[in-house]
């Protein structure tokens, strides 16, 4: 029977190896482009990856299952035909002329970085019917300036305010003459100009002339600026005349209900002033935060010789609506957990740019075998101010903080006990540059109450201190923020980016200050409301990568390190339930189910009939290959690595296998690989996740076998809207 098996899995690989050439399709005299390489012979520190972008052709980066799949196909052109050609990869066929193109375009581009005289050649390479090519680089000479000179127009008062500052140009003696270099500085010049009132002052008004003949191997470059720009004749030169603001009008639609004030307040363009161009694009930005408006178009008409007339054109954008967010996973041992969400917005509830958000979630979780339920049911309420309450527009230049308002009310309906959380915070969020991103809340408040507390439950909390002190009624009020930064501001960014996100949360120092004064309880804490206030910090570092690539971006890898840690103090032996770390889920470890990995090394918490591991610290890294397959269908691969842990001994072995030891740290991380599928449309992405464990702490026998990754308790499964990080 074995012998049988073999032969059939010998005739099996030859079949699909025959139809794998990955030449197949081509026609006589075509050959299949396989490599592409950029070589410097003559500097060993030039990055010739940057030149790749100017290379005509892509080639075909080995073997594809995609490209295997398009070599199915018959040319009939028939459905399935079609289908096959459709979701797989055509081959390169090697093109001459596109090699040629490769070199000119390579030569224009080492010019135009300061290498002048640069040569570039090509070595072709033929086995069968596939073609490599190799572009051999040499690069030119550069040179470096040695003098800068200016020659300005002296006609009114752009030549003093010219060269009252040329720092900024940044033309210093050593750097290398490159139009790169010039253009950069015409563009930043120019801008610097126009916000010093010179209104249609632009980068086209520099000329600059480059002598390399009368200093062997330097150069002498002279800045010229002209009345006239590179598009027009000097017959219509006119002196560069300083603008000011003349009239100014906002216009938007009758059915926005919003007040004059609120427009006017974020208008930062005031007539009389000097022009600027930094005042204009601050006050675009003011009216694209706003989020009401579809479009904002700010138009600036000469009026006179010294007048530029400003007119705001504001196009109304939906200003209410439902949002729907859903999410699911499951996992061999046939725990469900599914959690829906729905949203409703209104961006101008009180008319002036305040924006109401309502949201109601459940989260349930379950098995279908068993009456074993979990339920979560919340509702959200935010109010957000176009302001900084309680001052006026006029105390801010740029952007303008928003004012937030919220308020929380959370049922958890549990086999263990249920509980209520109330909520409320009130502070303030905003940007600087679309790059860094804060929310400061120097008010939160958190009132959780427990009831039915089942015996067993009560008895595993009688006798462990950790879970007694998390789980009791708790008061916390204290502050909070966020801050962000991120190189794109793009909201879904296509192309390589960094972010970082650090969050921080500190409760009840303010209250022990009163402690004197307070009722206590058995334990010596300060109540409110006969409920102990709970005094903590907490932190939470997330740090992260995305490296994008390939035609159409269609390829990126993306990576997160996660570091959080939180520590109960005073009042407090132990911090709030609700700030735990947990690990696992849709947007976590994706071989395990949430709050189902640790602490540590221990084993599942048989108290909860529903798991809940959770810690005082958590550790994470992520990283996930993330490809295109066709039509809005995407790919990805990923590995997941982390746990969480105590940093207090909880029980009364010596050793708790909870907590966080150097010693143990290797043993305890958890991991896992996996696989999913992605339905990008746009403005909506569906993902299906399979996470598979690799290590296990919880287990004696640690690495799984990848024979028994798809056995049951080894992997879940997870639905999600959106990527996991």
């Amino acid at each position: 029977m074995k012998s049988y098996f073999g032969i059939f899995v010998i005739i099996l690989v030859s079949m699909i190896a025959a139809s794998c050439s990955t030449t197949r399709v081509l026609q006589d005299g075509e050959y299949r482009l396989t490599k592409n390489k950029i070589e410097i012979r003559n500097d060993d520190s030039f990055n010739s990856s940057q030149l790749n972008k100017y290379l005509k052709q892509n080639e075909n980066l080995g073997w594809s299952p995609f490209m295997v799949m398009y070599n199915w196909s018959n040319g009939t052109g028939n459905g399935w035909d079609r289908f096959l050609k459709k979701i797989g990869k055509a081959p390169v066929v090697y093109d001459p002329d596109m090699v040629e193109s490769s070199i000119e375009n390579i030569t224009n581009h080492l010019e135009y970085l300061g290498y002048y005289g640069s040569s570039v050649n090509s070595e072709i390479s033929v086995n069968k019917r596939r073609v490599s090519v190799i572009y051999n680089v040499n690069l030119g000479k550069r040179f470096p300036i040695k003098e800068v000179r200016y020659n300005l127009p002296s006609r009114g008062e752009f030549k003093e305010a010219f060269l009252s500052d040329t720092s900024h140009l940044g033309l210093r003696k050593g750097e290398f003459l490159s139009e790169a270099a010039l253009e950069e500085i015409s563009v930043a010049s120019a801008s610097r100009m126009r916000n010093m009132g010179f209104f249609d002052f632009s980068k086209n008004n520099f000329f600059f002339e480059a002598d390399t003949i009368s200093c062997p191997d330097s150069a002498i470059l002279e800045l010229i600026i002209n009345e006239y720009t590179r598009n027009e004749s000097f017959k219509v030169a006119d002196a560069i005349r300083r603008f000011h603001i003349g009239d100014v009008s906002i216009t938007y639609p009758k059915s926005l209900k919003i007040k004059d004030k609120v427009l006017t307040g974020l208008n930062t363009v005031e007539p009389g002033a000097i022009y600027s161009e930094d005042v204009v694009n601050n006050t675009y930005s003011r009216f694209s935060e706003l989020r009401l408006f579809s479009s904002v178009n700010i138009g600036m008409t000469p009026a006179d010789t010294n007048i530029v007339d400003c007119s705001i054109a504001l196009t109304q954008s939906k200003l209410q609506g439902f949002k729907v967010n859903l999410e699911g996973s499951t996992n061999s041992s046939g725990l469900l957990g599914i959690s829906p969400q729905i949203s409703y917005y209104h961006k101008n509830i009180f008319r002036g740019g305040e924006w109401l958000n309502m949201s109601f979630m459940g989260n349930f979780q379950f098995k279908l075998k068993d009456n074993i339920r979990s339920n979560e049911f919340g509702v959200s309420a935010g109010l957000s101010l176009p302001r900084f309450f309680p001052l006026s527009y006029r105390h801010f230049k740029g952007a303008i903080p928003r004012t937030d308002i919220n308020f929380s009310y959370n049922y958890q309906d549990r086999p263990e006990y249920t509980r209520n959380i109330i909520s409320t915070s009130y502070g303030y969020t905003g940007n600087i540059e679309s790059r860094f991103y804060y929310q400061i809340y120097p008010m939160q408040l958190n009132i959780v109450r427990l009831f039915d507390l089942k015996d067993d439950f009560y008895d595993t909390l009688a006798n462990d201190p950790f879970l007694r002190n998390a789980y009791q009624d708790h008061f916390d009020l204290g502050s909070g923020a966020m801050l962000y930064y991120t190189t794109s501001s793009a909201a879904i960014p296509d192309e390589t980016y960094f972010y970082s996100r650090l969050q921080l949360d500190i409760a009840g120092n303010l209250l022990r200050a009163f402690n004197p004064l307070m009722k206590k309880d058995a334990n010596g804490s300060g109540m409110i409301w006969n409920t102990p206030y709970s005094q903590f910090v907490r932190a939470e570092l997330t740090l992260g990568r995305t490296w994008v690539w390939g035609r159409n971006n269609g390829h990126s890898i993306a990576t997160r390190l996660l570091a959080g840690a939180g520590y109960a103090y005073g009042n407090s032996s132990a911090l709030p339930f609700e700030k735990h770390f947990y690990g696992g889920g849709a947007n976590s470890l994706r071989g395990w189910q949430a709050r189902t990995v640790g602490p540590g090394t221990s084993p599942l918490d048989k108290s909860f009939v529903i798991p809940n591991q959770t810690g005082d610290m958590k550790l994470e890294a992520n990283i996930e290959y993330r490809f295109d397959i066709f039509w809005k269908v995407a790919g990805a691969v990923f590995v997941d690595a982390g746990n969480v842990w105590t940093l207090r001994n909880s029980k009364s072995e010596a050793i708790d296998s909870s907590m966080f030891q150097w010693k143990t740290f290797g043993e305890s991380i958890a991991a896992n690989w996996g696989t999913g599928l992605r339905l990008d449309f746009g403005f909506l992405l569906l993902r299906f996740d399979m996470g598979m464990k690799i290590h296990d702490p919880a287990r004696e026998q640690k690495w799984v076998n990848p024979g028994q990754w798809l056995r049951r308790d080894n992997f879940a499964l997870h639905f999600g809207v959106g990527y996991p990080f």
